[in-house]
């Protein structure tokens, strides 16, 4: 009996130490910290990673997660500085660097971030502009970023980045910006066709001053368009009509022109003079008798004849050579 006493002794302090042990041995995590509350009050001391040991019934341990977080910021509606109504999402980024403020300081930090992260969001929309919301967004994260690392410091939260996610926008105003980008392309479409309108006139000018200066080249020219044409297999071949042909028919009117005008007003004045003639205003003896004409052989008759006989000038001389008259033979 004593034997069974000795041992019914043993096997309860074996297993009041078992619940002992049970009691004041607790396991964290890598990615935990532990905070241990004694009576009620807690320690400063964290707890790292690994078995821990407790003072049983005094002691209670808490967990706090050290991982980043990720959270994602619920879609805010509001109206921008310039009078745009848009809907907003972000998502936040954080982790806790003080578990013991994290856990007596604030009583879930998680949905106080969320909360924070709100308001700080309506609060960023309606300072911020539109056009900063779709392409400045790195002033806007930053500054949100700020907005809620402020009181997150006090909960032992540090903010490792927000992003903002998405803007939506009303329907006018997609069809609005869609305007003013089309607007804008076609903009730029214009000022690059007409740049390349400006160089290739630049070409062109050089060219032509080029083919002025020798005006052979214009034909060959010419001749390669033909080329160039005739090599399509059309059976219509279009020719280009030269400039400096119009140019010399051009000319050529002006000096006919020229010409029949010049002989109407000789044969006005001819005839005006005849009129005068008839009518006794001029009288007859007063016209100028016209000079007589002389009209010379034929070059044949000129080179058939002998140099000897070459015939009697007007006053009866015969010619330089030939047989004097009777004042010669003297």
């Amino acid at each position: 009996m004593i034997v069974d006493a000795v041992l019914g002794a043993l096997g309860g302090l074996a297993g009041l130490g078992v619940i002992c042990a049970g009691l004041s041995i607790r396991v964290v995590q890598q990615f935990q910290k532990g905070v241990v509350f004694r009576f009620g009050k807690v320690r400063d001391e964290v707890r790292e990673p690994g078995l821990v040991a407790l003072m049983p019934v005094a002691d209670r341990l808490r967990r706090v997660n050290v991982q980043i977080v990720t959270m994602p910021i619920p879609a805010q509606e509001g109206i921008t500085r310039d009078n745009v109504t848009v809907r907003v999402d972000a998502v936040v980024y954080y982790r806790v660097v003080d578990p013991v403020k994290a856990t007596v300081n604030v009583q879930d930090y998680n949905f106080a971030i969320s909360q924070v992260a709100q308001t700080s969001l309506r609060s960023i929309i309606g300072k911020s502009e539109l056009d900063d919301l779709l392409a400045n967004r790195e002033p806007i994260n930053q500054g949100l970023e700020l907005m809620i690392d402020s009181p997150a410091l006090g909960w032992g939260i540090e903010i490792d980045r927000v992003e903002i996610k998405d803007v939506a926008l009303p329907e006018s105003m997609k069809r609005s910006i869609a305007r003013q980008a089309e607007a804008e392309r076609e903009r730029r479409a214009r000022i690059i066709t007409a740049d390349g309108e400006y160089q290739a006139s630049q070409r062109l000018s050089d060219a032509a001053a080029v083919m002025s200066a020798t005006p052979a080249a214009l034909q060959l020219r010419l001749l390669q368009t033909v080329v160039e044409v005739a090599a399509e297999k059309n059976s219509t071949l279009v020719l280009p009509f030269p400039v400096e042909l119009l140019r010399f028919l051009d000319s050529a009117t002006e000096v006919q022109q020229r010409n029949l005008l010049t002989a109407a007003a000789v044969a006005a004045g001819a005839k005006a003079v005849e009129e005068a003639v008839e009518s006794g205003e001029i009288p007859e003896e007063g016209l100028e008798p016209e000079p007589p004409r002389h009209e010379l052989p034929p070059l044949e008759e000129v080179l058939e004849q002998s140099p000897l006989d070459r015939p009697e000038s007007p006053d009866g001389r015969a010619g330089r050579g030939g047989p004097a008259g009777p004042e010669g033979a003297e």
